[in-house]
């Protein structure tokens, strides 16, 4: 099967204070981390929005197609919706993903795309601290549904609609993600 990936890279970071995407953890840019990981499933699609130009720049050298969404301050749907639309039209599936997990890896990411291919569910979802979540695969059939969540939302809601089209792949420590201060302070 072909499954592409979209990394959600646009936010501005407003609880941290400055842009997650270029913070360093074990050298590595956490977009540069992210998108390394990417590569390794299929065509990578990195949308863009605050600081554009600097988180391009993290990404250079990499096989990974970079797009612009200039509504990125609406909220993750309106990325999502970016990116979806940027992948190559014959991809039987899209792998959704962040760039401050810090335990999401290119083996979790084959994980993903390897139960997809095993049982054909529409959705592949993560599971970590009690929860489903991303990073998530949704199956082509699902795009037009996550086109249409509203600006705000992100895959979760689409995941949480309706249990029986989900399958899991757990991601030991997936919750480790960097929105605060305090889990800078843990990354460093």
């Amino acid at each position: 099967m072909n499954v592409g990936v979209v990394l959600l890279a646009a936010g501005g970071s407003s609880r941290l204070g400055q842009p997650k995407q270029l913070l360093r953890h074990q050298g590595t840019s956490l977009v540069r981390r992210a998108a390394e990981a990417a590569v390794a499933v299929g065509p990578v699609v990195v949308v863009l929005g605050a600081r554009r130009e600097d988180i391009a720049a993290e990404l250079h050298g990499l096989a990974v197609r970079c797009v612009d969404n200039p509504d990125w301050a609406l909220g993750q749907g309106s990325s999502l919706r970016v990116g979806l639309r940027a992948l190559p039209p014959d991809v039987d599936g899209a792998v959704l993903m962040l760039c401050d997990q810090l335990r999401v890896d290119a083996p979790h990411l084959r994980a993903l795309v390897a139960t997809f291919e095993r049982t054909h569910a529409p959705i592949v979802a993560s599971t970590y601290a009690g929860t489903r979540g991303v990073p998530a695969l949704f199956a082509r059939a699902l795009f037009a549904e996550l086109d249409v969540l509203p600006p705000t939302d992100g895959a979760r809601r689409l995941i949480a609609l309706d249990p029986s089209r989900v399958v899991e792949v757990p991601l030991p420590g997936g919750e480790e993600d960097v929105d605060t201060v305090q889990d800078l302070a843990r990354l460093t």
